[in-house]
């Protein structure tokens, strides 16, 4: 599934691209995960305004018109270029925005992706389905402070406290078991139970590892392209996700697999310990 860092890579490439174009025609293709709510026509002539992204959703302002909220999915990404350049609508792409600069195309396989028309951002559905997001991993108001609080009184592994979304947002499946490899901690560990000092480390290597991730273009497992059509490199410098039974890098033991959440999660067993 595209996370944050995806997401961020597939904004970069499109904000400068985008920002003051104007919209020709929008066309889709197969229903997505909800309906767009506007009919397409109305869209034509509208003026793009500069990208934004908010967690795993990305913000196009159409001017007048409103704007569209983005999110790709499990298997999504977007595509740009000029039409001729672009080869002709598959099944699997379902929204397509010819602008005076080129065409902007959401391929999707499984579908769960959207595209959704709001008057704003901060209208309905835009603000309907931004409401519960956590911070921004990435900006300063991530602090161990804020992360201590969200996590009091929480049961929950640590692990699938973080992939909730409501305390820090886009820290994903790949990217929350580095981050808890980098910090040493072990992520079955109750999440209410991780003291200062280990929230310091976390917030610490979550935005280490994201940058690391963003830099590499992001992480491609199977479907990911960014809007060049190229996939992420960061899975072939993961420290333990993917690697199950390979030594781990730091001290060698091998690394374990184990299911959380119906999830995969990878540790290292040794530089991962539970605490009291």
């Amino acid at each position: 599934m595209p996370e944050l860092p995806e997401v961020e890579v597939t904004r970069l490439g499109l904000v400068d691209r985008l920002e003051g174009a104007w919209v020709r025609e929008v066309r889709l293709g197969k229903p997505l995960r909800w309906p767009l709510g506007i009919d397409p026509l109305a869209l034509a002539g509208a003026t793009v305004g500069t990208m934004q992204r908010r967690g795993k959703y990305l913000w196009l302002p159409l001017g007048a018109c409103g704007g569209l909220l983005l999110h790709l999915g499990m298997s999504g990404s977007l595509r740009f270029g000029a039409a001729s350049a672009l080869p002709p609508a598959g099944p699997h792409d379902h929204f397509e925005m010819e602008i005076d600069r080129g065409l902007l195309r959401l391929t999707d396989p499984r579908r769960f992706g959207a595209v959704v028309w709001s008057s704003a951002l901060d209208a309905a559905p835009a603000a309907t389905l931004l409401a519960r997001l956590g911070v921004e991993p990435l900006l300063p108001a991530f602090s161990a402070s804020v992360l201590q609080q969200g996590l009091r009184g929480r049961r929950v592994p640590i692990k699938q406290a973080l992939l909730a979304g409501d305390i820090v947002v886009g820290v994903g499946n790949i990217y929350c078991s580095e981050a808890l490899f980098a910090a040493g901690i072990d992520p079955r560990q109750s999440a209410g139970t991780l003291d200062r000092a280990a929230c310091e480390r976390l917030v610490g290597t979550i935005r280490e590892v994201l940058q690391r991730a963003l830099a590499a273009g992001g992480s491609t497992l199977r479907d990911f392209r960014d809007v060049h059509g190229m996939g992420g490199a960061f899975q072939l410098q993961a420290q333990v996700y993917g690697r199950e039974g390979q030594p781990c890098r730091v001290c060698a033991t091998p690394v374990q697999r184990i299911v959380q959440g119906q999830r995969a999660t990878y540790l290292c067993p040794h530089c991962q310990r539970l605490t009291p």
